[in-house]
């Protein structure tokens, strides 16, 4: 038996906050949550002055496997992951080979049994994510699936589309997209509008991520599929979810931390640093995500966890690739940018880490129950940090390398043992 003493337990699944103790048992459950236990225990954790919150969820990570492990591996990918306090992930699947076979799948979903976190995987909406062919989403489902997607490259053919969400609400799976029409981008990763202008590049309109996602809620309207529009970075974006959630919809939505954290600004210090599809936009959208995170419209943070190698991101910003990693500078992030300037409580991101994205997958996660997996992240709400380069990660491809933040991880807990430790 273990027990975690004295800590701020906050559950936002049952609302609780309060300073109680939580008992281990053998089988990495939850035995007890009560005031003052005792007892003889094999390892007594100190949380006094930290907060114990369900361990992080965050359902849009890539761990570069199989295909580009040069970058991250899914060993590397878990480690960065313990080390953000997050418990369970779900891996995307624009992998190479793609994650558009039962054999692919099968074979990487052995290898994430064995990891010291839960690590799940998503398979492709489309054969090799060319957006012309359902895969046998009924095979892959079968084979563990978690959810279908081809995050990274948006779905254009309407009548695809309408099949993968029919057929995704008769699997009752996530369907999640990433909505960038290329006929309205000229370039990607940089914002279209001041910034772009002034370092001389194209730049993605946000009139790119917003008019597809409206056509793909719309064409969900009847459907009724649980759709996942993922990483959200306009301001018009969040109003047509709002809107469509007023209208009985079913849609989700996934925000960054980096996008609730950062502007197009951040482009001109940092360069492909920056550069994320879609990409950092103005501090009108940045307080829009944040109203969005606030009243509900955004249902789940979501780091978009994209590691590249040191060398592909010190290429010039037209020619480096897009994206950024988040897992282990998450939860710091969003303190520093959304909790402590007091325009999200606590415990309202709390239920976007955590119990939102575990009730999206019908995950046994997100939450701090009796007799449920004993999975906790313990942080320090208030302590200052410096973002530095060493990571768990295999890479290193983050544009908050150098910034004091706020918020801190101490442990974390999986089924009960302690996968990670400042």
């Amino acid at each position: 038996m273990k027990l975690i003493k004295g800590g701020r337990v906050m559950d936002p699944k049952s609302g609780l906050d309060k300073i109680i103790d939580i008992e281990m048992n053998e089988d990495g459950k939850v035995s007890r949550i009560e005031e003052n236990i005792t007892g003889d225990f094999e390892e007594i954790i100190d949380a006094t002055g930290l907060v114990v919150a369900p361990g992080f969820v965050d359902v849009h990570v890539h761990f570069r496997d199989p295909g580009q492990t040069y970058k991250e591996d899914i060993v590397t990918g878990a480690a960065a992951a313990a080390k953000g306090g997050y418990t369970t992930v779900i891996c995307m699947a624009n992998t190479s080979p793609a994650i558009d076979t039962v054999e692919t799948l099968v074979e990487l979903r052995n290898r994430q049994k064995e990891l010291p976190i839960h690590v799940y995987q998503s398979a492709n909406v489309s054969v090799g994510l060319k957006g012309q062919e359902l895969t046998d989403m009924d095979a892959l489902l079968e084979a563990g699936a978690a959810g279908f997607t081809d995050d990274g490259i948006p779905l254009q053919d309407e009548k695809l589309l309408v099949r993968a969400l029919k057929k995704c609400k008769e699997l009752n799976v996530p369907i999640s997209l990433h909505e960038e029409d290329p006929q309205l981008m000229s370039q990607p990763g940089v914002n279209k509008g001041e910034v772009s202008e002034k370092i001389g590049y194209g730049g993605a309109s946000a009139e790119a991520e917003y008019v597809l996602a409206a056509r793909d809620i719309l064409l969900n309207k009847t459907i009724g599929a649980k759709l996942d529009i993922q990483h959200i970075s306009s301001k018009v974006t969040v109003d047509i979810i709002r809107w469509a959630k007023k209208h009985g919809i079913c849609v989700y939505g996934e925000v960054t931390p980096q996008h609730l954290s950062a502007t197009e600004q951040l482009v001109l210090e940092q360069g492909a640093l920056a550069r994320v599809n879609p990409p950092l936009r103005t501090e009108d959208d940045r307080m829009a995500l944040i109203q969005g995170l606030a009243d509900g419209t955004l249902d789940m943070i979501a780091t978009d966890h994209a590691p590249h190698a040191r060398e592909e991101k010190a290429r010039d910003i037209a020619q480096a690739p897009s994206g950024m990693i988040g897992l282990e500078t998450a939860l710091a992030l969003v303190i520093q940018n959304v909790v402590k300037p007091g325009h999200v409580p606590l415990m309202n991101v709390l239920k976007a880490l955590t119990i939102n994205p575990a009730q999206l997958y019908n995950l046994e996660a997100g939450s701090i129950e009796v007799g449920k997996n004993a999975d906790f992240v313990l942080f320090d709400l208030d302590e200052e940090w410096v973002v530095s380069d060493d990571f768990a990660s295999k890479s290193n491809n983050s544009p908050f390398i150098g910034q004091t933040v706020c918020g801190k991880v101490k442990k974390t807990i999986c089924e009960g043992k302690i996968v990670y430790s400042e």
